[in-house]
């Protein structure tokens, strides 16, 4: 058997506590099926604190606003109502939730596509509209004229930033004015300065890299110094998210991983995933083509520390980091971050109902979920799943030893692969076992999922600690107070 390559995943003590509670985890299961998914809600207070130790360090205001878009739970979003941040919502369904879980208008931002119903809501209870473009801008300021509604919170989100001395190379994204073109948005603040209450710029960027970030930064100041010029009294910068998250425990799995699956596309050492797929490299008469279409799972500079990290950088242009820039301007900072916000926050659960040997000596194991209730794949996440065993199973000290396993889904399709790629486990798994999938509230969980042949999409819970033990309720049935021991 080939060494076993693993790709471990990072594990805080609050998620661990919990995947260790073996009992509860198949208690959960057997009473409210396969798939499951767990949040857990004391979790984002705590990650929302790690955030706002970073404005602390660089004596910065601004808001935290949590992008709804990366989990549906109630439970997290009831949580984050109780603490200082605020939410940012991209449609009219998430807008009605934020405000039933909690969230007062004025704690909210729409951003995103939307619909006239959508700018309606929001401007008729007072959330900031995050505007993308000039119609957009037109459209909402005629909604609140006509319906002499109070004058709507607005920013103006900007893209494709051009880049002073060294270029930087940037993707361009379908969000968001042209920064060149910002023009003709503050023509039309002008003229509805009575409808329109201006706060400031925003970007949005498809992208991980700081440099990219902190040239949108700087674009955004000098539409900001337009601003000012015209009376506009802008105030705020809002830099939305991407700060990424650190999925694995060891960062030289990830290294060997991704060196072994070069090799393994070249033919020289046997193959790592299922039929020989590549994540985007391919074999072309033995030199490697394409690029490798994975998410970097190994990112220790992520969450908190990546902001820490850009806020220091120097702007390319003007020289000074910044923060330095925003404190020396007045201008309060805000972020939108997503998957950062929710790390560690949740795990799915599937149970083992099928092992089986293939005669080409591939090992399946087929879960009692599909590809879409954990769309670790799909978002290019790679990632080892923990396996629960079942009550009174033998363990690993039998000594089955390590074993390569392909996870399969319980839907009839031939693409349904949980994971493509060989899976290392501790012990041969057996039907009955779970496998927890660790770190997926952050668009893993729910973000795809769907009643593909009338299978059951995951029910959610709420897990947080009660005195020495773990508790639980619905994810529908969680509150702030819940916690705090109320029943649930």
């Amino acid at each position: 058997m080939s060494t076993p390559l693993y790709l471990a995943p990072r594990l805080e003590p609050r998620l661990a506590s919990l995947l260790d509670d073996t009992e509860l985890l198949h208690r959960l299961t057997r009473a409210l099926g396969s798939p499951l998914n767990i949040v857990l809600p004391d979790q984002i207070a705590e990650n929302v604190g790690r955030f706002q130790e970073v404005y602390e360090k660089h004596r910065l205001a601004g808001t935290i606003y949590f992008a709804h878009k990366a989990n549906r739970s109630s439970a997290l979003v009831r949580r984050l109502a109780a603490t200082d941040a605020h939410i940012d919502i991209a449609s009219l369904h998430e807008l009605q939730h934020a405000l039933g879980c909690g969230f007062a208008p004025e704690r909210i931002m729409a951003t995103g596509p939307k619909s006239p119903e959508f700018l309606w809501l929001a401007a008729r209870t007072g959330v900031i509209v995050n505007v993308d473009s000039a119609d957009e801008l037109r459209t909402l300021a005629a909604l609140v004229e006509k319906h002499r509604l109070p004058a709507v919170r607005v920013l103006l989100r900007l893209s494709d930033f051009d880049s002073t001395g060294v270029t930087v190379l940037s993707r361009r994204s379908r969000f968001g004015t042209p920064a060149a073109s910002a023009t003709v948005l503050l023509d039309i603040l002008d003229k509805h300065r009575e409808s329109l209450d201006f706060l400031g710029v925003a970007y949005h960027l498809d992208t991980i890299g700081a440099a990219e970030k902190a040239t949108a930064f700087e674009g955004c100041l000098r539409v900001m110094n337009e601003c000012a010029a015209r009376g506009l009294r802008p105030r705020v910068v809002d830099i939305g998210g991407g700060f990424g998250v650190d999925y694995l425990a060891d960062g030289a799995q990830w290294e060997t991983y991704t060196s072994e699956l070069t090799n393994a596309v070249l033919g020289r050492r046997p193959a790592l995933t299922w039929q020989g797929h590549g994540y985007g490299l391919r074999n072309d008469g033995g030199t490697l083509r394409g690029a490798l279409g994975l998410y970097p799972a190994h990112r220790p500079v992520s969450g908190p520390r990546y902001f820490d990290e850009l806020l220091a950088m120097r702007g390319q242009s003007l020289g000074r980091p910044l923060a330095t820039l925003l404190l020396e301007s007045l201008y309060d900072l805000h972020i939108e971050p997503g998957r950062a916000l929710v790390d560690q926050c949740g795990v799915a659960l599937a149970r083992v109902l099928e092992v089986r040997d293939t005669p080409g000596g591939d090992c399946f194991v087929r879960l009692e979920m599909n590809a879409s209730d954990v769309s670790l794949e799909e978002h290019g996440v790679l990632m080892d799943p923990v396996l629960v065993e079942r009550p009174g199973a033998r363990g690993e000290a039998d000594g089955d030893g390590p074993v390569g396993v392909h996870l399969i889904g319980n839907l009839c399709l031939e693409a349904d692969f949980i994971t493509r790629r060989l899976v290392y486990l501790p012990r041969r798994p057996a039907p009955g076992d779970l496998l927890a999938f660790a770190n997926t509230a952050g668009y893993f969980m729910d973000f795809s999922a769907d009643h593909a042949l009338h299978q059951p999409i995951a029910r959610k819970v709420a897990a947080y600690r009660a005195g020495d033990r773990w508790d639980w309720c619905l994810d529908e049935n969680y509150w702030p107070i819940t916690s705090t021991g109320e029943d649930c």
